[in-house]
């Protein structure tokens, strides 16, 4: 984890950018949708064409809390929010056409399984802000075994993420961190594919390489037949979407939130 956030912190301060913060809760084919200027195409563009799914990207809440301490109130305890489905965790952890990519231990006694969009602000903001707390406080101490899986909402998120898959596996987490962190940077841009370029450059990539990778058709099929997956077997049609122990929730989650929905399962 301390390597996933030097490599992050390094990556970060290259590109650092404000974002404009949003007040839903998640993202879906339909919904949070900006255009952006049409790239020119490419034969080999697939991944990284035109409309983009996002116009800016959120950042955390700045607004201050009054402390416990100061006024001697007791902090109301917050309501896990209710699921809108179950699913057969079993079924959901059989083995897909990519390597899952995990972090905690494999006999956590709490899986969460995370369906998101590269392009979707509202995932954004969940690792920008929640994300980072659950592993401090959940993951790191061998209480939660999270998994990202890949739910593109259109070509740009699916280049983004084809890239994190296509660097070294201990870059993936820390590269999808700073995709987040500059989400309204490349997810808007005129000219996408230079726009990612630029930070994919940072963890490593060569013209060469980042080419090779937007081209992969395999690649690009399988992360498309995670999202089908996840669709039709588990009822994902929005972002973030998270399956935990058997149970789908749907939308962004404060630490607060999910720390109500994790704390009765340990």
């Amino acid at each position: 984890m301390q390597h996933m956030v030097r490599l992050t912190s390094r990556l970060a301060t290259s590109l650092a950018v404000s974002l404009l913060a949003l007040t839903l809760a998640a993202c879906s084919d339909s919904d949070d949708k900006a255009e952006a200027p049409a790239a020119a195409p490419t034969e080999t563009a697939a991944p990284a064409v035109p409309a983009a799914d996002v116009a800016a990207a959120p950042a955390t809440d700045t607004a201050a809390a009054t402390s416990p301490e100061t006024t001697g109130a007791t902090p109301a305890a917050v309501e896990a929010p209710k699921p809108d489905g179950d699913v057969d965790m079993a079924k959901v952890l059989e083995p897909g056409p990519l390597k899952e990519m995990a972090i905690g231990k494999e006999d956590a006694p709490v899986t969460i399984v995370e369906y998101m969009s590269m392009t979707c602000p509202h995932c954004a903001r969940f690792h920008e802000g929640t994300f980072h707390a659950l592993v401090d406080k959940y993951v790191d101490t061998g209480k939660v075994r999270f998994i990202l899986r890949e739910f593109p909402f259109d070509p740009r998120a699916a280049a983004a993420i084809m890239l994190a898959r296509c660097a070294p596996e201990s870059q993936y987490f820390p590269m999808v961190d700073v995709l987040f962190k500059q989400q309204q940077t490349w997810a808007t841009a005129e000219d996408a594919r230079t726009a990612l370029l630029q930070i994919a450059r940072l963890a490593g990539f060569t013209q060469e390489s980042f080419e090779a990778c937007l081209t992969n058709q395999k690649l690009l099929d399988d992360v498309n037949a995670v999202r089908t997956k996840g669709a039709e077997q588990f009822g994902v049609n929005s972002t973030p979407t998270f399956l935990i122990n058997g149970k789908r929730y749907s939308g962004e989650m404060s630490i607060e939130k999910m720390s109500a929905i994790i704390d009765p399962l340990l």
